[in-house]
């Protein structure tokens, strides 16, 4: 039986160094039905010429405008006609057998439409990395966390999280997705341009009734926050875009009270910021504040036709990881879930 093809597609913005460093791990990979694409995303650097010069058999798309993660990945796909895709970041390491156990579990499971690796530390190699670690959860106020990163803490790979589950939402930086659900949900949301697409896009393939996996017997290292400066930008990004995936995909019911907490929690953390000189950090939550209002207006968006209360997805935790956190002290996955972590 013939292997499923596999296009393994890296979105690249002024990558060049990162391409360098990189792209040979994924060229290594032992997966024979295996296509490797870069997406170029604008670039203005000598990407494009380092590629062509190094890597001549390399597939290269390439687009005039900067159209961001989601945008980026949204055209790039289209044009790539495949049984899976791979969105995987320009700053991701991986290991030579890396795609082989997620596609034999997706491949096992129809209903099984997105999957990640087990995510480390390419600088800490024993460290989870921030950007999804062993797979993404949510609370019920759309905080996201994931086992072995809580907040800004990240945890020591011990092989606590090596059980293949589902969960809620699979990383960004190094995605397995079906081709036919991607197009069949209309891909990621180009509105977000960068930052938490991903999680609004798995949400909506739970709503379609499908799931979403964590494999850690597939392994790859991240350096992180490689392709996007840290800062007002990133902060105004991630907190318009949680609130708008609220807004989109939850039942009417609870975005009516669970957007308005949103809203004040948020201003507690921006006034907190303010009090201790983050001025550009006050700033950007206002700024998203704003932005999110604005879409509210313009371009209101009725609750999901599927919407389900999200206690009933894969992944929830039914508690506040925000109090968990902050008032009790825990910041472990394992610590803050008990008995249910896996």
């Amino acid at each position: 039986m013939a292997l499923p093809e596999v296009a393994v597609v890296i979105l690249n913005y002024n990558g060049r160094t990162y391409l360098q460093s990189f792209l040979p791990t994924v060229i290594a990979s032992t997966y024979a039905n295996l296509r490797i694409i870069i997406a170029d995303n604008a670039s203005t650097d000598d990407s494009l010429e380092f590629l062509k010069h190094t890597y001549p058999n390399i597939e290269i798309l390439t687009h005039p405008v900067n159209e961001g993660f989601a945008g980026g990945y949204n055209w790039a796909l289209k044009e790539v006609v495949s049984d899976y895709y791979v969105l995987l970041n320009s700053d991701v390491a991986v290991t030579p057998g890396w795609i082989e156990p997620i596609i034999e579990l997706m491949e096992s499971n129809p209903a099984v439409a997105a999957c990640q690796p087990k995510m480390l530390s390419w600088r800490q190699p024993d460290m989870f990395e921030y950007a999804g670690a062993c797979g993404g959860w949510i609370d019920p106020l759309g905080y996201p966390f994931s086992r072995g990163r809580v907040f800004d803490i990240c945890e020591k790979d011990e092989g606590q999280y090596d059980a293949v589950i589902p969960i809620f939402w699979a990383s960004g930086a190094a995605m397995f997705v079906k081709a036919n659900i991607y197009h069949e949900l209309g891909g990621l949301d180009a509105s977000f341009f960068a930052h938490q697409e991903e999680i609004d896009l798995c949400w909506r393939m739970q709503l379609a009734g499908y799931h979403i996996m964590a494999c850690p017997k597939s392994v790859v290292y991240h350096v992180g926050a490689g392709t996007l400066p840290r800062g007002g930008r990133k902060v105004y990004l991630n907190f318009r875009n949680n609130l708008v995936m609220l807004c989109k995909n939850l039942p009417r019911q609870e975005k009516a009270w669970k957007i308005p907490v949103r809203i004040g929690l948020d201003a507690i953390s921006a006034w907190k910021g303010l009090l201790t000189g983050d001025v550009d950090f006050f700033k950007a939550i206002f700024w998203a504040h704003l932005a999110f209002l604005k879409r509210l207006i313009t371009d209101y968006r009725r609750a999901h036709p599927s919407a389900k209360p999200l206690k009933q997805l894969d992944g929830v935790y039914h508690g506040s990881v925000v109090w968990q956190y902050f008032v009790n002290h825990k910041t472990g996955f394992r610590e803050i879930l008990g008995k249910k972590a896996g």
